[in-house]
């Protein structure tokens, strides 16, 4: 049995299930016209039921590892579930997704679990999971141009790995992109990425709360396509890691998922996967989903403390996972329903737990970015809670490549984050060019290892 794309459907449809309303996907709206919430993309499931759960597994193993276009994107092996009406001219891709999920005994030993794997998102072509949601949203805004849509630019306001996912998705496709940062708050690693696309960089004083307030209002502006993760095409591309994730896992439901979370959009789209995957009869089960905030910026945080009956923006401080340093998330709705779906936990860490966290999972030949390290954190703390338990499976979302953090590797290595274990730091030694000198150094380093 075979679906054809013209068969299936997919459109913008209100979270609010008292609301209900739909879109059509060409139409530019963000939030639900008669209510003011936010939307998500519906799939026609009755359609994608005339498959069966098995015939979907053979149809994606069978695109797994292909040379061949769009098949060689982790998204589009998976296009009927994500955007069945894009023809392949319209796909912009860059190879995302595919990431590798790393497996350690000895780290797994380490945790004393059952199994754990590290997915390895920022292995992508901008060095972060953001490139599974934006070659989706690309490909629907090349499709609308195609349309005729009235499309000049696409905007986004970033903490860093948007804006390089947005710039280089839109380099690719021809479309000017506008890009939105918080002056000094981003790493150098990750403002030259949409500098050297060529997009059109604005740093504010302020933080990206204030620029998501500024690209809120610019994109009011007809021919100016928002690009941040209220707009529910990036949740399409992400949710693609969760059955990825059980793909890889030889279709096996890992007991845990740890996800860093400060927009949240990434939580919604990793349950909407795994939801997906067990309606459409892939999977059985569902796992447990941690969202980890930094202690820094943690108002999801605050509020699963009070069981979610009320949610209060907070203003985010400076922290190493700046990232996710975002007080006031645009997807909380989205994140707590997610939440509350998969029985799931929320966690914080502070900068030094964060710090050491990612550090000494380094040691089993990680190179952790800080945003992973609070995820990292939260699982070295829910296991100390005995939330966790010895012998769970548990996947760690790791969101972006650690060589976008240098300064934050240095700092650390420099002994300059305050409250973590000075055993950790591994400070280059100087040593005069003479073998017994050059030997001692040697012999001391074996016999610490030792």
């Amino acid at each position: 049995m075979s679906l054809t794309f013209t068969k299936l459907k997919a459109e913008f449809r209100c979270i609010n299930d008292s609301c209900g309303a739909t879109y059509d996907l060409n139409d530019i709206v963000y939030e639900c016209r008669k209510c003011g919430s936010l939307l998500q993309v519906s799939h026609d499931m009755g359609a994608l039921k005339e498959k069966s759960g098995k015939e979907w597994k053979d149809l994606f193993d069978s695109r797994l590892g292909s040379v061949k276009f769009p098949n060689s994107s982790g998204i589009w092996n998976k296009r009927e579930w994500v955007l069945p009406h894009v023809e392949d001219s319209e796909i912009v891709s860059s190879g995302e997704g595919l990431s590798h999920l790393f497996n350690s005994e000895r780290l797994t030993k380490h945790f004393g679990l059952g199994g754990l794997w590290i997915k390895q998102c920022g292995i992508s072509h901008t060095g972060s999971f953001k490139d599974l949601g934006m070659t989706v949203l690309l490909s629907q805004v090349k499709h609308m141009l195609n349309k005729g849509a009235k499309i000049r630019a696409v905007a986004c306001a970033s903490s860093g790995d948007t804006s390089a996912a947005l710039a280089s998705y839109a380099a690719k496709a021809g479309i000017p992109a506008i890009i939105f940062l918080p002056a000094g708050k981003v790493s150098q690693a990750q403002l030259i990425q949409p500098v050297s696309n060529g997009a059109k960089v604005i740093a504010l004083e302020t933080d990206f709360d204030g620029c998501m307030k500024i690209v809120k209002e610019v994109t009011k502006e007809a021919g100016i396509y928002l690009a941040n993760s209220m707009n529910s095409l990036r949740i399409e591309g992400q949710k693609t890691i969760a059955p990825e994730i059980v793909q890889q896992l030889e279709w096996k439901v890992p007991d845990w998922v740890i996800i860093p979370g400060g927009n949240l959009g990434n939580v919604s789209a990793l349950g909407a996967g795994f939801e997906m995957a067990k309606e459409l009869g892939l999977i059985d089960k569902l796992p447990r989903i941690v969202l980890a905030q930094a202690e820094n910026a943690n108002p999801l945080y605050l509020s699963y403390l009070k069981n979610f009956e009320e949610f209060s923006p907070v203003d985010a401080k400076p922290t190493l996972a700046s990232a996710i340093q975002i007080g006031n998330p645009v997807s909380v709705q989205k994140a707590i329903r997610t939440l509350k779906k998969f029985n799931g936990i929320v966690e914080q860490a502070s900068e030094a737990e964060l710090s050491e966290a990612s550090a000494k999972t380094d040691l089993f030949g990680l190179y952790n970015d800080p945003h992973t390290g609070v995820a990292l954190a939260a699982l070295y703390k829910l296991m100390g809670k005995g939330t966790i338990a010895k012998g769970d499976q548990v996947v760690v979302i790791s969101t972006a490549h650690g060589l976008k953090f240098t300064e934050f590797k240095l700092k650390f290595h420099e002994g300059k984050i305050q409250g973590t274990d000075p055993k950790l730091v591994n400070v280059i030694r100087s040593c005069k060019p003479e073998v017994g000198a050059v030997m001692d150094e040697i012999s001391g380093f074996l016999q610490m290892k030792g």
